[in-house]
């Protein structure tokens, strides 16, 4: 007879009775062993890389995190995920980013039970999951960031879209500028361009995304080229592309 496997898995909801709840209700499954507890997003994003749990059951709507900003940050580290929630809007998206299941409260008990037997299924398969690929399509039914997630190792940033006065490209990083804000984030410039309001940010130079809102005044620097000046003084260079992509956005 073949022996179950013990799943490891960590519980993250912000009410303590529901972890209380699914805890004891997974004390009833075969092969699962609840090696964590956290009460929000940013104590999961601290304990999973160090429990390397094979299941998350995981809440959406949470304080200052949510559900799926913590699949972002988690990354390719992310293991596999049920979410758990009172909420049944949000049951298209999460299978956008390969949920094993999506389970409303109350939790019944045979669901629950399948949904971990899937999750045992997959592993077996070895079904990979790639964060990155998974955050983009996450995205789908939000066209805009409204903000933006930086990982500083044990810190998480949380940057307003509307804060940010201009971008940077730095390679394969971005620099992001939000007053005396700046940080550095693992994305191409390209990639957060499209997940931006294009109502409100504009390449303005193929190193340079802008806020518009952040802009005083245009200046000639050259026959074919310009300066953009921020409120705060700051200069960033305008390509001649770049002004033809401003004007029509002023």
């Amino acid at each position: 007879m073949n022996q179950v496997r013990t799943l490891r898995a960590v519980l993250v909801d912000d009410e303590a009775p529901a972890r209380a709840l699914l805890r004891e209700l997974l004390g009833d499954v075969d092969g699962v062993e609840v090696v964590a507890e956290c009460a929000n997003g940013y104590e999961a994003l601290k304990e999973v890389p160090g429990s390397t749990p094979d299941l998350l059951f995981l809440d959406v709507q949470m304080p200052k995190l949510d559900g799926f900003e913590v699949l972002e940050l988690l990354g390719e580290g992310a293991p596999q995920v049920i979410f758990v929630t009172a909420y049944d809007e949000y049951a298209l998206k999460a299978f956008d980013v390969h949920a094993v299941d999506y389970l409303l409260k109350p939790v019944e008990e045979d669901r629950l039970a399948a949904a971990v037997e899937r999750a045992r299924e997959r592993r077996s398969a070895q079904v990979s999951v790639d964060g990155r690929v998974l955050r983009k399509e996450a995205q789908r039914d939000s066209p805009y960031l409204d903000r933006i997630l930086v990982r500083d190792g044990s810190d998480i940033h949380v940057v307003a879209a509307e804060d940010l006065e201009y971008v940077e490209a730095q390679d394969d990083y971005v620099k992001l500028v939000a007053g005396d804000v700046v940080l550095r984030k693992l994305e191409r410039l390209r990639v957060l361009e499209d997940s931006l309001d294009p109502g409100r940010f504009v390449r303005i130079h193929r190193s340079y995304l802008l806020n518009v809102d952040r802009l005083a005044k245009l200046e000639l620097y050259a026959k074919d080229s310009r300066v953009a000046i921020l409120r705060d003084g700051t200069k960033l260079p305008v390509s001649r592309s770049g002004y033809g992509r401003l004007r029509k956005l002023l």
